[in-house]
């Protein structure tokens, strides 16, 4: 025969007693929040993309730096062909090739051999900071990559404590259930004992049925979620769905553990410190764009030797004549190069990059009232939760006492089936309530969490 005994510490006693069907997993180890999100990081392939991003623009910053060496070319080329040439000026366009000397009366296309050696070095001795200002835009590129980095982390850190919860709510239910399925077994066997004397109408004994077949089709569904919500994390960590267990404990005795309880941190909150790097990378780019106007003084130098077969005196001689170095020169100078229309360009540039930085800022502006807004939210719902949690044992106790009494004057015929179910129904919702009401206590602070930027610290109270 069903029944409960009720104490001074009955709302505690009774719910530990309905863990026993969860015992066998106290032997097994319990994988904390910490632990899931550490495999994660080490496994989601979406991680280790943005990883591989994040290296990439380290590398661009050593790219960028070397891009301000010396540059020193060396180049030497043979050839054969013939020599004319007439007087005159022409832009080459870099395909023409050029002749020297060569100028006659007529043509003459015997062929002559020829061997060029040069040696080309150019230095910006002054830039008037593009330098810096491009490798500062590439850092600014590499801390949006590690913020992106970051904040990818902290997004999924927060869903797997969201499906964390959730699995411990569902599991916690689970258990209710279950008992629900005994209640409801012992309701219908204390019926079918009362209908076989005579007693009761054999409708009781069929409705009794139908509503222990209604708990089990709950308490399916129920498991459905929870293995679902389990293969999720193991999708999002790479641990098998075997070794994820939770602590549905807590969910249903409606005990609360110590949450760290810290100030919003606004200057480390990855989902601000992105948007915050964002308008930086802009503002490095307006500067970068200043500074690629501006003027350059560049150091040049040359040293190149050359062959012909062609004598100084106009004379043809063997074409290997030619492939030996017979002249040597060098040549060093200073060049100056700006373009007079870069204060246009400039302007031009900057007003288009300008409303990109603008949007950036709005982006970041709004991006921390809907923080703010959430953490307002959050806050009310533990409030209100925890006003909730209060009046659980009080609910529980109740529906445990009516129910008791229900069972006892059904047996005296003083009340129908219905009035019966009825009981059993509102003390199946208070044990519901102790774990809806609970996860949503944990929701909320993991809400609160996130918005203020302590993830990190509420994943380290939860162990």
């Amino acid at each position: 025969m069903f029944a409960f005994r009720i104490g001074k510490w009955v709302v505690q006693v009774i719910l530990l007693a309905l863990l026993s069907p969860i015992s066998v997993f106290s032997q097994k180890t319990f994988l904390s929040l910490s632990a899931l999100n550490d495999s994660a990081d080490h496994y989601l392939p979406r991680l280790l993309e943005k990883k591989a991003l994040l290296n990439s623009a380290s590398a661009y910053i050593i790219e960028t730096r070397n891009q301000f060496l010396p540059a020193f070319r060396f180049n030497d080329q043979v050839n054969i062909g013939s020599d004319n040439s007439t007087a005159g000026s022409y832009f080459s366009y870099g395909i023409i090739p050029s002749t020297s000397s060569g100028v006659r009366v007529a043509n003459d296309y015997q062929a002559v051999s020829g061997n060029l050696a040069v040696l080309y070095g150019e230095y910006d001795l002054v830039d008037f900071g593009y330098k810096n200002a491009l490798i500062s835009y590439a850092k600014s590129e590499q801390a949006l990559s590690q913020s992106d980095l970051q904040r990818e982390m902290y997004i999924l850190h927060g869903r797997i404590c969201r499906t964390y919860f959730n699995l411990m709510i569902s599991e916690a239910r689970m258990v209710v259930e279950k008992e629900t399925v005994k209640r409801y077994d012992t309701i219908f066997n204390i019926i079918s004992a009362l209908t076989r004397s005579g007693i009761k109408p054999g409708s009781d004994s069929s409705l009794a049925k139908a509503e222990l077949s209604k708990s089990r089709i709950t308490y399916n569904q129920i498991n459905e979620r929870a293995k679902n919500y389990r293969e999720e994390i193991s999708y999002l960590t790479g641990v098998s769905p075997d070794q994820i267990l939770t602590d549905s404990v807590l969910m249903l005795i409606g005990k609360r553990k110590n949450i760290l309880q810290t100030p919003a941190d606004t200057l480390v909150n990855p989902l601000i410190d992105y948007y915050a790097n964002l308008s930086k990378v802009y503002i490095s780019n307006e500067r970068l764009i200043s500074k690629s106007y501006l003027p350059k003084i560049m150091l040049t130098a040359a040293s190149w030797a050359r062959g012909s077969s062609i004598a100084y005196d106009d004379q043809y001689k063997s074409i290997p004549d030619g492939l030996g170095y017979q002249r040597f020169n060098y040549l060093a100078g200073v060049s100056f190069q700006y373009d007079l229309f870069s204060g246009l360009h400039k302007k031009d540039r900057l007003k288009t990059f300008g409303f990109e930085r603008e949007a950036s800022e709005l982006e970041l502006k709004q991006q921390q009232i809907s923080l703010a807004s959430a953490t307002r939210q959050a806050q009310n719902s533990i409030d209100i939760t925890e006003k909730n949690l209060l009046e659980l044992p009080i609910q529980y106790k109740s529906a445990v006492d009516t129910y008791n009494q229900k069972i006892a004057q059904y047996k005296a015929g003083i009340i129908t089936l219905i009035d019966l179910t009825n009981a059993a129904f509102v003390l199946d919702r208070s044990l519901n309530d102790y774990a809806e009401t609970t996860g949503n206590w944990y929701l909320a602070q993991l809400d609160k969490a996130i918005a203020t930027g302590n993830l990190a610290g509420f994943i380290q109270s939860i162990q």
